[in-house]
């Protein structure tokens, strides 16, 4: 059985594609699903791709990725990137590497988005490169 890796997505992505896509991008959802598992079967990997609006959801859902012994989290938090102190705890409180992504470069956005608590927790961050910045984390993921 492959190794498990999840990719968890917070509040508005489910809207990617349709959202600001001059700064998210064209792609959806379902499709970085489809690269992330074509990229993952060829690392030998599997992937547990979620989203959720909710940020108990990402809470859950980081001490599930401990609990179910997975590789790795991949979490795109979305706006509680900059604000969710219990995403934050949660990251801090499982043993599983958690590799922040994110589409745009917060950094190159407004200024609330250039503190990541998310970021200060995670083991690292991939930003700025659209649907793209999944694969590379994952790529990271797979040497862990």
């Amino acid at each position: 059985m492959p190794d498990t890796v999840f990719v968890l997505n917070g509040p508005n992505l489910n809207l990617l594609g349709l959202r600001e896509p001059d700064i998210y991008g064209h792609d959806t959802l379902d499709d970085i699903a489809g690269m992330l598992e074509d990229r993952a079967r060829e690392l030998g990997l599997a992937i547990d791709l979620r989203q959720s609006n909710h940020e108990g959801h990402l809470v859950d859902w980081l001490h599930e990725a401990q609990a179910v012994k997975a590789k790795a989290v991949l979490l795109n938090a979305g706006g509680f990137t900059h604000t969710s102190v219990a995403v934050h705890d949660a990251i801090k409180s499982v043993v599983t590497p958690v590799i922040e992504v994110h589409l745009s470069n917060p950094h190159r956005r407004e200024s609330f988005r250039h503190v990541s608590l998310i970021g200060q927790a995670a083991k690292g961050t991939i930003a700025g490169f659209g649907a793209l910045s999944y694969l590379l984390a994952l790529e990271a993921a797979a040497r862990f």
